[in-house]
């Protein structure tokens, strides 16, 4: 009798036991495989392969600064070095420094025999070739009424041409020096053939100057009588090193800063770039334009300069991007990576790489900002394209 009762119970734990070793034997669902069409590969999101990929965004590339020290000077395209044109006395100072010039204002004038003469020639060929022509007009008249001979007339003609073209030379020798014919006083005035300030002089009054002056191989002979030039620009000159000129462009930005001013920074930008290196320092010259609208900053002044490299700009879609270096794989001597279209799906694109530092690729083409990539597991997904070719 109590076996029956015993019975049921020990058959129910036996039939547990042998339950659950069958259940845990059981096979799980069947997961389907990726699926692969040219160059676009769809996993599925319980796929084990999945778990074997991670995903980065494309982040613009990060901007660099190069900081250098750099020099204040003129800048050359609104700045002129006035010498004389002639050889003469200083009569008189009309200009000094910060002084505002127009074009065409009289900064000193010289008196000059050479300039006289040229004056005197002028004033002489131009009395000449009016005497000629009236000579000329004379003779026509009396050789149509028969009172001149044919050869006096053609004689005349030849004068008047002469005399004319004598003209012509000598108030273009007098237009060279700025002036027109006139008075005969040898006074030369010097102008400004631009305007400007008077930043510079070296001129005295009763000074002897004279037209070969910059030609002297002496410093001292070599310096201009005036400079003007536009300081609301001035150019800033910099020594950088073989390393460093590689990130520079034509056109980045400068940032100035100056001891005097050491809160304020000075906008400019890269003008121009040496095909070169100075022998001795083995630097490159670099010079950029420096706005200096306000006046404070002087030239020959020592400054810090701050040269933005590389960066994207906001909304730039054409602006190179960084990744992961193990994002980038190549194949057939062309490299890719593979795009994030949507979760599961994923598409191989071809790019062109730039600079590695830090373990970051950078990318000039094929990828824009924002773009999702497979940063680990590139290859597993190039391992499926090519099975799937197979």
């Amino acid at each position: 009798m109590w076996s029956r009762f015993v019975a049921p119970p020990l058959f129910c734990f036996f039939s547990l036991v042998l339950f659950g070793c069958h259940s845990a034997k059981e096979p799980p669902e069947n997961t389907a495989a990726p699926k692969v069409d040219g160059d676009k590969i769809t996993i599925a999101a319980d796929s084990p392969q999945k778990s074997a990929l991670a995903i980065e965004v494309a982040q613009p590339v990060k901007k660099s600064v190069i900081r250098v020290t750099g020099r204040l000077a003129w800048y050359e395209d609104a700045t002129v070095r006035i010498f004389a044109s002639v050889a003469g006395r200083v009569d008189k100072i009309c200009a000094q420094i910060g002084q505002k010039a127009a074009v065409d204002d009289t900064l000193a004038t010289i008196a000059s025999p050479d300039f006289g003469q040229a004056q005197a020639d002028a004033s002489r060929a131009l009395a000449d070739v009016k005497l000629s022509e009236r000579t000329l007009i004379r003779l026509r008249d009396l050789f149509a009424h028969g009172a001149a001979a044919q050869k006096d007339v053609e004689a005349a003609e030849d004068d008047f041409s002469a005399k004319r073209s004598e003209n012509e030379r000598a108030q273009a020798r007098l237009r060279l020096y700025g002036a027109t014919a006139g008075s005969v006083d040898g006074l030369y005035s010097l102008k400004s053939p631009v305007g400007g300030t008077v930043v510079d002089m070296t001129i005295n009054p009763g000074q002897e100057v004279r037209p070969d002056q910059m030609l002297a191989n002496a410093p001292n002979l070599f310096a201009p009588l005036f400079i003007v030039s536009d300081p609301k620009r001035l150019a800033v000159q910099l020594d950088v090193t073989e390393l460093e000129v590689g990130s520079l462009k034509v056109g980045q930005p400068l940032h100035v800063r100056s001891r005097a001013f050491p809160d304020k920074v000075f906008n400019g930008r890269l003008e121009l770039i040496s095909d070169s290196l100075d022998p001795q320092t083995r630097m490159v010259k670099v010079r950029g334009i420096v706005d200096n609208s306000e006046g404070l900053l002087k030239a020959e002044m020592y400054v810090s300069v701050e040269v933005e490299d590389g960066g994207s700009r906001a909304g730039d879609q054409s602006a190179p991007v960084e990744i992961p270096v193990n994002a980038v794989f190549s194949k057939d001597n062309q490299h890719f990576v593979f795009i994030e279209k949507s979760p599961g799906e994923y598409q191989r694109r071809a790019v062109e790489v730039g600079k590695e530092h830090d373990g970051r690729m950078s990318i000039a083409d094929g990828l824009t900002a924002g773009e999702r990539i497979v940063s680990e597991g590139c290859l597993l997904l190039q391992s499926m394209t090519e099975a799937a070719k197979e």
